[in-house]
């Protein structure tokens, strides 16, 4: 793979994709988060929004594009319009930290790295969400299986060799990490993203970690995505 990767980072522009789905309360302090930042360029990917999700991007000078609605499909569609040689995937209810950028391109000038991510932080103060944090961080450093919601990024030359975000109504950021380990190291960068805490708090935080492991044992025993797409939808009460 070294020859797939082999560009110079330092220098690289890096395309934030950013998929939305009426993220208005959440829109502007993510994208403020990209910013101040170098050779940076930012895609708002909406999927149909129905509040002020798209005014306000637009508002805020970056790129706005419309897509069909799915998570994976937007994000696919951000990167192919996308003009870096670094892509990162951005979801609406999560910041980066400051100095991402020489983060990120330190990790993947690493040898061997094929993909990396952030740890998580969850952005509330509830005890029990520092144990989930926990068991986020050592997943993804340890089985190197980090999720979407940690903000991955990779090199457009390793996205476009493995094919994109595979368009799955659900799963798509595990299935692309699975893949992506059997090419190399996915690496993880030890200062963390802050994701809003709604998913836990709306829901409750156990009642919310355990459904998200009920659905990967369902997606492992070949239930079909589309139907745990509507477990969790249903139980969840997710927008996006």
């Amino acid at each position: 793979m070294s020859e797939i990767i082999s560009q110079n980072i330092a220098t690289a522009t890096i395309s934030i994709v950013v998929p939305t789905l009426n993220e208005a309360e959440n829109i502007k302090a993510a994208l403020a988060s990209t910013q101040p930042s170098n050779h940076v360029e930012v895609i708002v990917v909406d999927g149909g929004s129905q509040d002020e999700t798209v005014q306000i991007a637009d508002s805020l000078g970056v790129k706005v594009i419309l897509s069909a609605p799915g998570r994976a499909k937007q994000m696919n569609a951000g990167a192919a319009v996308a003009s870096g040689e670094i892509l990162l995937f951005l979801h609406a209810d999560t910041c980066l930290p400051l100095g991402f950028d020489v983060m990120l391109r330190e990790a993947l000038a690493q040898s061997g790295v094929v993909a990396g991510a952030f740890c998580l932080r969850i952005g509330a103060e509830q005890p029990s969400l520092r144990l989930v944090e926990w068991g986020v961080n050592m997943r993804s450093r340890f089985l190197q299986m980090p999720y979407g919601d940690q903000a991955i990024f990779l090199t457009r030359k390793i996205f476009n060799h493995v094919g994109g975000f595979p368009e799955l109504p659900i799963m798509e950021d595990f299935e692309l990490m699975r893949y992506l380990r059997s090419l190399g190291k996915i690496t993880l960068v030890p200062v963390p993203v802050i994701t809003s805490a709604r998913r836990w708090l709306k829901k409750g935080i156990w009642q919310t970690t355990l459904m998200n492991q009920i659905v990967i044992i369902a997606y492992f025993l070949g239930i079909s995505p589309q139907r745990i797409r509507s477990w969790y939808r249903r139980e969840k009460l997710k927008r996006f």
